[in-house]
C-alpha cells in the first residue's frame, strides 16, 4: 500500500551506504580492542655453531652421530614482558575507541533518521503541489466550459474564454513540473534508503499533516544535553586521548625480554640450560615527542567535547524555535487564510457563472486560492521538517553495555 516513515527509516538503517561505512568503523574499533588484549608472542631461535670446516674430525667420545658430534646447538625462547601499565593503558584506549565508534554510529543513525524524514516530507510536499495544481487546472477547465456556453450566448467575448483556457493550460504545465519535482524527490529518498537502482517509484503511505506534530518530553532536553550521541563520541575521544597520554608515558619504561635457553655441546658438558634478561637502555630517547603529541591531542579532544556540548544547546534551541514558528505559520494558514481564500474563490466563481463578476476577478481569486493552498502545504512541510529536526536534536544515546 505504501511505505510509512518508520518503515523508510528502518530500511535506511539496514541499507544506507553511509551507515554501512559507519558500521565498518565499529568493526575496526572492535578489532583494535582485540589487538590490545592480546599478549606479545614469544620468539623461538635455533642455532648451531662450531662446525669444523678445516678437515678436522667432529666426532667426540660419545660417537660420530649428528647428535654426538662437537657441534654447539642452542635452542632459546624469548618472551617480551610489558610493564609500567602499558597493556592497561592500551586496553583503555581501545575501549574508548570502541565506545566512540559506537557513538558515532548512533549519531549517524540520528542524522540519517532526520534526513530520511525530511526527504519523506519533500516527496509528500511535491506530490501535494502536483495535486493542488491539477485540481486548480480542472477547476478552471470547468469554468472554461461554462465560459464557452456564455460566449455562444453572447454574454462574454471570445478573449475572455481564451484567457480562462490559457490560465488552465498554465496550471497544467505547472502540474507537470511539480510531477517531475516529485519524481526527483522520490529518487533522493530512494538513495537514502540504499536503493541500488533509484528510479523514483517508491510509494508513500502517510499524509503530510500527520507528520507535523511533536509531543516532546519536557525532560528530553536536559537528557540530550548530557547523553546525545555526538557528545558521547566526543567524550569517548577525550577519554581515549587521556589513555594515550598514559600509554606514551608508560613507554618510557623499558620492557624486559626474558630468555630461556637449552644448549647441547657434546664436548665437555653435553647439555646445559640458561636464563637471561635483556632490555633497552633509555639513554637517548625518553619518548618526549610522542608524549607532547598525545598531550596536544588530548587538549584538542577536550576543546572539541566542549564545542559539541555548546552545539547541542544551540541545536536544541534552534530546532525548538523553528518548530514553534513553523507550527504557528501552518496553523494560521490552515485555520484562517485557507478557508477565507476558498470562500472568496467559490463566491466569485458562483457570481461569474451567473454574470455577476468579471473575468479578472475570477482569475485573481483562483490565483490567490492556488497560492494559499501551495503556501499551506509548504507550511505543513516546514512544520514536519522542523519536527524531525527537533526530534533528532533531543534524541539521547543509550550507551552499550560494557563488554
Amino acid at each position: 500500500a505504501g511505505l510509512s516513515l518508520t518503515e523508510a527509516q528502518g530500511l535506511a538503517f539496514h541499507h544506507n551506504w553511509d551507515l554501512i561505512a559507519a558500521r565498518s568503523d565499529v568493526d575496526a574499533a572492535t578489532a583494535q580492542r582485540i589487538i590490545a588484549r592480546e599478549f606479545p608472542n614469544p620468539t623461538l631461535s635455533l642455532g648451531t655453531s662450531k662446525l669444523n670446516v678445516d678437515g678436522q674430525p667432529n666426532s667426540t667420545t660419545m660417537g660420530n652421530g649428528l647428535w654426538e658430534r662437537s657441534y654447539d646447538t642452542v635452542i632459546a625462547i624469548n618472551q617480551l614482558i610489558e610493564i609500567g601499565g602499558k597493556r592497561r593503558s592500551r586496553q583503555a584506549s581501545s575501549n574508548a575507541g570502541l565506545r566512540g565508534a559506537e557513538a558515532r554510529l548512533a549519531d549517524a543513525r540520528r542524522l540519517l533518521d532526520q534526513g530520511v524524514a525530511q526527504a519523506y516530507v519533500a516527496v509528500l510536499l511535491a506530490e501535494r503541489d502536483q495535486q493542488i495544481l491539477n485540481e486548480s487546472a480542472a477547476s478552471l477547465r470547468k469554468e472554461a466550459q461554462i465560459a464557452a456556453i456564455r460566449q455562444k450566448a453572447g454574454d462574454i467575448s471570445a478573449s475572455d474564454q481564451s484567457q480562462i483556457e490559457i490560465a488552465a493550460s498554465r496550471l497544467e504545465l505547472d502540474a507537470q513540473t511539480a510531477e517531475a519535482n516529485a519524481r526527483t524527490a522520490r529518487i533522493q529518498l530512494e538513495i537514502l534508503l540504499g536503493e541500488k537502482e533509484p528510479r523514483g517509484t517508491v510509494k508513500l503511505s502517510e499524509e503530510l499533516e500527520a507528520l507535523t506534530d511533536f509531543a516532546g518530553d519536557p525532560a528530553a532536553e536536559r537528557i540530550a544535553m548530557d547523553q546525545r550521541a555526538d557528545l558521547a563520541a566526543a567524550e569517548a575521544a577525550k577519554a581515549k586521548a587521556q589513555a594515550d597520554i598514559r600509554l606514551q608515558k608508560a613507554l618510557r619504561v623499558p620492557d624486559p625480554t626474558i630468555s630461556f635457553q637449552y644448549e647441547h655441546a657434546p664436548a665437555g658438558a653435553p647439555n646445559s640450560i640458561g636464563v637471561g634478561i635483556s632490555f633497552p637502555l633509555p639513554l637517548w630517547n625518553r619518548n618526549h615527542g610522542n608524549i607532547a603529541a598525545a598531550e596536544a591531542a588530548a587538549e584538542q579532544a577536550a576543546a572539541q567535547a566542549g564545542k559539541v556540548r555548546a552545539q547541542i544547546v544551540g541545536d536544541i534551541a534552534t530546532a525548538r524555535s523553528a518548530f514553534e514558528s513553523a507550527q504557528l505559520r501552518w496553523r494560521r494558514y490552515r485555520e484562517e487564510l485557507l478557508p477565507k481564500s476558498l470562500q472568496v474563490r467559490e463566491t466569485i466563481a458562483f457570481a461569474y457563472e451567473r454574470g455577476g463578476a468579471a473575468l479578472l476577478d475570477l482569475l485573481a481569486a483562483q490565483r490567490n486560492y492556488n497560492e494559499v493552498r501551495l503556501a499551506t502545504a509548504q507550511a505543513a512541510a516546514d512544520s514536519a521538517s522542523a519536527a524531525a529536526a527537533l526530534r533528532a536534536a533531543l534524541l539521547s544515546f543509550s550507551k552499550p553495555a560494557s563488554r
